[in-house]
């Protein structure tokens, strides 16, 4: 695309509304782009006068031959806006690598703690994805296991939820908890209420998670990132075994997203 050996046109394949500022696309997907579950790829548009670009954490499994993606709207932002116009048929840019280091470590510890925000899911659906592909064809890494906790305003904001509550309830090695933080917005729900932070001790405990035997994951909002970073050090967890995604920039610095 525009002579740049670097891109490729992704064509959106599917789009699905969650909420007015949430919603994921399915993009064709180059046979020459690999990535491991985790990782993310640079998205973009081209405007007028620039080529406006950011990276987003790929949704799918390796396995698949489209790319999910999920995302959230900023109003003021400079891409979201413009990716929120797009639907099935438009075209937007992808760079043919992709990059990062939030993956899935099996080398360290056999569970693996999972907190997330809205979007920071992303990265995690990808691994689950791929681990239940890998069970079926008898490759699962033996011993291991997930357990995701993610967190959302109100519960139309889990953009995975059935999907996450159907793979829990038919494997023995990934537990689910979506909890909802403003549940007085939300009164049909049901499920655990609370931020994901002040449910870090309850369930470490009940899941019998230990530092000596548990990674952390943290994908998403800064706040929650930087609380239940905190949270798990006191606990005992060492920091190299902690890892990071920050999704969200605060507010006052949205205009740069």
């Amino acid at each position: 695309m525009d002579g740049n050996q670097k891109f490729y046109g992704a064509r959106i394949v599917r789009r699905r509304d969650i909420a007015a500022d949430l919603w994921s696309i399915r993009v064709q997907r180059d046979a020459e782009f690999h990535f491991l579950p985790g990782q993310y790829a640079t998205l973009g548009v081209l405007a007028p006068h620039k080529h406006i670009e950011r990276p987003y954490s790929i949704v799918s499994s390796p396995y698949e031959s489209e790319l999910e993606f999920f995302f959230e709207l900023v109003p003021r932002g400079e891409l979201t806006p413009a990716l929120h116009k797009l639907n099935v048929g438009d075209e937007l840019t992808m760079r043919k690598v992709a990059k990062g280091r939030f993956t899935l470590d099996l080398q360290v510890h056999r569970n693996h703690l999972l907190l997330c925000t809205v979007t920071g899911v992303a990265p995690f659906v990808s691994y689950i994805r791929t681990l239940s592909n890998d069970a079926r064809q008898n490759k699962f890494p033996e011993g291991h296991r997930l357990f995701l906790l993610e967190g959302a305003s109100r519960s139309w904001e889990f953009g995975y939820l059935e999907e996450l509550k159907r793979i829990a309830d038919e494997v023995p090695w990934f537990k689910y908890v979506p909890t909802v933080s403003r549940p007085w917005e939300d009164r049909n729900w049901t499920g655990e209420v609370g931020r994901v932070d002040d449910l870090i001790r309850k369930y470490t405990h009940l899941w019998e998670l230990m530092p000596e035997t548990t990674s952390a994951y943290l994908c998403g909002h800064p706040k929650m990132i930087d609380n239940s970073s905190g949270i798990l050090v006191r606990r005992g967890w060492a920091k190299e075994h902690i890892k990071e995604e920050i999704y969200f920039v605060p507010k006052e610095h949205a205009t740069a997203i």
